[in-house]
């Protein structure tokens, strides 16, 4: 059975260390970078004659949800030439929306393909400390309002994705330290594998 892998968290928990260091250690699989459509964003932006927010309603109303619905129309196609699909996105939203995950399911069954949430689990310091440190214009505002950011983002683990009995439809990654990380990737890859 083939399988489409999100790896889902807030911004700067690691998702795409995480994502990377899963796709080496993985056979068969195709990585995709939800950030990789950010220069089509930025364009956007541009033209529009915008601030470039990724916080802003006008990111919300006019950018957002196209690029989750890029993103996974992606990983659909690429599932028809290999076997694993790794979706490096927050989806912090999605994850929790019974309809889309429904829906999505839905799309999968039809390719025969099975669905794993890797929610990356890390300390919201240790998350704006990643931030202050990649230093990327993305987290620009994100920084300069910290706590009017932070109170809209939902570090909660998805458990309401946890069917307990399946083994790997929600997947625990924790980082929070080098330790973490690395216990993590072991005991994850040997579940994907198994």
């Amino acid at each position: 059975m083939k399988r489409l892998i999100l790896v889902t968290s807030p911004p700067a928990s690691g998702k795409t260390y995480v994502s990377k260091q899963l796709a080496k250690k993985l056979m068969h699989v195709v990585y995709l970078d939800k950030d990789t459509l950010i220069v089509l964003s930025k364009q956007i932006f541009a033209v529009a004659g915008q601030e470039y927010n990724r916080s802003s309603d006008f990111f919300e109303k006019n950018i957002r949800n196209y690029e989750y619905d890029a993103i996974v129309a992606l990983a659909l196609e690429a599932l028809d030439y290999d076997d694993i699909v790794l979706i490096n996105a927050p989806f912090t939203r999605e994850v929790r929306d019974e309809k889309y995950m429904t829906d999505l399911n839905a799309k999968l069954a039809l390719k025969n393909t099975k669905l794993t949430v890797i929610w990356v689990q890390t300390d919201v310091e240790v998350c704006r400390q990643r931030m202050i440190s990649r230093n990327s214009d993305r987290d620009k505002w994100k920084l300069e309002h910290w706590d009017e950011y932070i109170s809209g983002i939902n570090f909660e683990i998805p458990h309401e994705l946890n069917d307990p009995t399946c083994k790997d439809d929600l997947l625990i990654f924790e980082n929070s330290s080098q330790l973490e990380f690395e216990e993590s990737l072991d005991r994850i890859i040997n579940i994907i594998e198994e």
